[in-house]
């Protein structure tokens, strides 16, 4: 999955009982962490930095990746470097069969205990029967139309009316998902993807635009260049909210493609202590709610957070609770199947440009 994705003053936290566990600016030698993550997405948020440190006493520094890819070879490659990182929860198996995070004990993190149960607990961040992530963020690919237009289901894709004005997320995986969904299959481990093929090829006189990024959908939305399309639930509450446009978001009757972000703690780290306060604040409700308001973020894995939100809040609205049963969320991919979902994902693109 690719985030494209630009956040957005925090006040201390109340909790007496959480405070005292941290030390106090001055109390002790300066500390540092280092953070591994998409750049612009939440843990780089100056405000947070600087009231994580009056908080603390802990610096935090970063660095970035471009793909999940190159997340897990900075993670093989650079020992010691890394106190946090960012993990899709679709590749955190995968990190923890390498050796590369440890398991996080949810009852050392106070905020956890908000933590929405199936998310808390989803199955991609467990492994021997421990869980190697703490639920972070989540969202969904899903359906996105212009105001005034009607649907339940991804049928939509290939409706004759909407010749010409569907925009497709050029992305492997999302699409075969969707064909997924269409035909009734495991959007994670689909049998029939000849099947897919099928309903995707069908979608080639709608197809107007593939998009690859916020701003391209952005553009070519405003410029009515298409009226559907495949979005991502955090981009659609900005486009609504930042650039005015009039989207709707839709969850259809078959069901969207849902991702779960978690944040882990390197097994190399020498700072595990430092990291799991970290860990803790940036589930902190009121973390979240200045990061959502002044920039648009994803939903929070914290129930407490989503619920500071004002009820007819866009965050709030798009990434109901009531969705999270209806999401297949992404799971690990063996290299055999992924490489297959983009050979069927190339043979479609190639038969929409005859």
């Amino acid at each position: 999955m690719t985030y494209r994705i630009t956040r957005r003053h925090f006040t201390a936290l109340g909790a007496a009982a959480v405070a005292g566990l941290w030390a106090r600016p001055g109390s002790a030698q300066a500390k540092e962490i280092t953070v591994l993550n998409w750049k612009g997405y939440g843990t780089d948020e100056a405000f947070a930095l600087k009231a994580f440190a009056e908080q603390t006493g802990i610096t935090v520094k970063h660095d970035y990746f471009n793909s999940e890819p190159e997340m897990l070879t900075k993670l093989r490659t650079n020992p010691g470097a890394y106190d946090v990182v960012l993990i899709n929860s679709a590749r955190t198996q995968q990190a923890q069969a390498e050796g590369l995070i440890d398991p996080v004990d949810l009852a050392t993190i106070a905020n956890a205990k908000d933590l929405a149960p199936a998310l808390k607990d989803h199955a991609n961040l467990k492994a021997d029967g421990k869980t190697y992530g703490l639920a972070w963020l989540w969202g969904m690919n899903s359906l996105a139309v212009r105001q005034g237009i009607s649907a339940d289901s991804w049928t939509i894709f290939s409706d004759p009316k909407y010749a010409g004005k569907l925009a497709l997320f050029d992305d492997a995986v999302t699409s075969v998902g969707i064909g997924a969904l269409l035909t009734g299959q495991d959007a994670n481990d689909p049998k029939d993807l000849a099947k897919i093929t099928e309903v995707l090829k069908a979608m080639k006189p709608n197809v107007k635009l593939m998009w690859s990024s916020e701003d391209e959908w952005n553009k070519a939305f405003a410029a009515k260049s298409f009226d559907i399309s495949v979005y991502w639930s955090g981009a659609a509450v900005r486009s609504i909210r930042q650039h005015k446009l009039p989207v709707e978001f839709i969850v259809p009757k078959e069901g969207a493609i849902g991702w779960l972000d978690s944040l882990a703690v390197p097994t190399s780290s020498t700072k595990k202590e430092d990291a799991l306060k970290f860990l803790n604040y940036m589930i902190d409700p009121t973390f979240y709610l200045t990061w959502a308001k002044e920039a648009g973020a994803p939903a929070s894995a914290n129930e407490g957070a989503m619920n500071k939100l004002p009820a007819d809040d866009l965050n709030r609205q798009i990434h109901k609770a009531d969705y999270l049963p209806k999401l297949t969320f992404m799971a690990a991919l063996p290299d055999d199947r992924r490489q297959s979902f983009n050979d069927l994902w190339e043979e479609v693109k190639a038969f929409y440009a005859k």
